[in-house]
């Protein structure tokens, strides 16, 4: 298998994750989305990452879509739990996260307009997207070290890359002070494996003249 990811981005990394968690073989293929020059946008006509290309050579993508197939051609360890309960709480989890991501991307992008394009009203609106995702997390997390019940699953992978790419994308914001809970969580898990090997990195997006 292969996976097309950009070095950043929360989605592919929790793809990424997916993959080390149940020990499937892969080959990562890194790309810049945004660009002009993209592998993207000729493997997903929504030019997003990641992309899970099968030895079938078929293309998978959406993380959510990817870690479902994942799940189904080798089910342990479990990602999605099948408990009808944990599920939704799980996907509730996953989706404030993403939604928390979401708003950073938006950020990023606006950011990288040119200075008379820049919406600060706009910027202004996703930041309160991510303090009040976030308080969201903390709030479900409570004193725990899992999110559902007393296991790992796509709850911690979303909430934990969350964070991370928090660091990277929102230095300004101190999640750390705000929540202490969650600094105990992503120190719980900071030493976990699959996330070492998943480490995020910056990427360069051409400027936006538009």
């Amino acid at each position: 298998m292969k996976l097309i990811i950009a070095t950043p981005s929360p989605y592919a990394r929790k793809a990424r994750i997916s993959l080390y968690e149940k020990k499937i073989e892969h080959e990562v293929i890194i790309d810049v989305p945004w660009n002009e020059n993209t592998l993207t946008k000729e493997k997903n006509p929504l030019g997003k990452v990641p992309i899970l290309i099968t030895k079938d050579n078929q293309f998978i993508f959406d993380s959510k879509v990817i870690i479902r197939y994942l799940d189904q051609i080798k089910p342990k360890p479990q990602i999605y739990p099948s408990d009808p309960k944990n599920h939704l709480s799980a996907l509730t989890i996953e989706t404030v996260a993403d939604g928390i991501c979401d708003a950073i991307v938006l950020i990023r992008l606006e950011n990288v307009r040119v200075n008379n394009l820049i919406s600060k009203q706009w910027i202004e609106r996703q930041e309160k997207k991510i303090i009040n995702g976030l308080k969201y997390l903390s709030s479900e997390l409570g004193s725990k070290n899992y999110f559902i019940d007393n296991y790992f699953n796509i709850a911690d992978i979303s909430a934990f890359t969350t964070l991370e790419y928090v660091d990277i994308r929102f230095k300004e914001f101190d999640w750390r002070k705000s929540f202490p809970n969650l600094n105990d969580y992503w120190k719980f898990h900071n030493s976990r494996e699959s996330f070492k090997l998943s480490k995020p990195g910056n990427q360069i997006i051409d400027p936006i003249t538009y």
